[in-house]
């Protein structure tokens, strides 16, 4: 069957308001002045920054999340607009959109002050109204684990459903990291999870890779799994007792902000996928399109297109 769409990217998409540079280890406190450059709007969450990346690298993509019937909503929508994402966005004039206030030191680490918004409440029924979407649709990406707490007791019989109407399915996980449960039970139904270091910790209360990814595996996940490393790079597992290690890309330009790289590497991968990469060239490009993510302000702004990110990556580009 023809697929309309190569990947939807669902869940949490956040207006976000960047601050910069924050002294991060000074107290904000009450009357304190804290001086910054020119606040900056921008797209934020997985729907915006691995949505828009996974646009500029070619990907047919489209969004599905939830918004209020305010102005943060109507950015949104006009960012996804200009970057030619489809926009499958409901609206709900009962609640506000999520928003952050990033605050990002000089080294390009972060805080944030959140508001969970209309996005954090779709539900099940949400998913489940729109099977054709899923039918029409190669990939969905999903996030975040832990930051959707109306979905979560469903999420496992939601993803086995939209991956029976013949969509393949990915998780990214924020926030703590979320518990074991329900992720034991969404984990049979994943063909890409791939979670920080400090978010697989909070999981499976282990530290190795390894052994987290063994973990899941004894779950019944049958997909590409993995691990990201910071520093040291990603540890991917295609299938039980292979392991591939990908290690960090340079960044084209100096690093001002850290915000939205791991959506972005998420991005890279599955664009790799999709364009019939082998598992270690697409996590080269995820690790490519994190590098370029980290050279401008908000989760999304870096992201370059397909044939500068495989170059980056030391990958050869392909027709599709």
């Amino acid at each position: 069957m023809a697929t309309a769409f190569d990947c939807i990217v669902a869940g949490t998409c956040v207006l976000d308001i960047v601050c910069r540079p924050v002294d991060l280890g000074r107290p904000i406190g009450a009357g304190v002045l804290h001086e910054s450059a020119p606040l900056q709007l921008s797209g934020g969450g997985v729907c915006t920054n691995a949505g828009v990346a996974m646009a500029r690298l070619g990907v047919r993509t489209g969004v599905f999340s939830a918004v209020g019937d305010d102005s943060w909503g109507a950015m949104l929508r006009e960012v996804y607009r200009k970057e030619h994402l489809a926009d499958h966005l409901l609206v709900q004039p009962e609640d506000s959109t999520s928003t952050t206030v990033a605050l990002v030191d000089r080294s390009g680490e972060r805080s944030f002050l959140h508001y969970p918004g209309a996005c954090s409440r779709l539900d099940a029924q949400a998913f489940l109204d729109r099977m054709e979407l899923w039918r029409s649709t190669q990939f969905l990406l999903l996030g975040y684990y832990s930051l959707l707490p109306v979905l979560e007791a469903d999420l496992p019989e939601v993803l086995k459903k939209i991956r029976q109407a013949g969509c393949k399915t990915a998780l990214d996980a924020a926030g703590s990291g979320g518990d074991m449960r329900p992720l034991d039970r969404c984990l049979p139904h994943l063909d890409v999870y791939v979670p920080s270091l400090a978010e697989a910790q909070r999981q499976t209360g282990k530290s190795d890779p390894r052994q987290i990814i063994g973990d899941y595996r004894g779950c019944g996940a049958p997909g590409l799994l993995g691990v990201k490393l910071g520093s040291q790079g990603v540890l991917l597992s295609p299938r039980a007792g292979e392991f591939v290690q990908i290690g960090v890309c340079r960044p084209p330009g100096d690093v001002l902000d850290t915000t939205g790289a791991g959506d972005c590497f998420y991005a890279g991968l599955l664009a790799g996928l999709l364009k019939g990469h082998s598992v270690e060239e697409a996590g080269r490009l995820g690790a490519a399109s994190a590098a370029c993510c980290v050279t401008a302000i908000g989760g999304y702004a870096g992201a370059r297109d397909y044939p500068f990110t495989a170059r980056l990556a030391g990958i050869e580009s392909v027709e599709v």
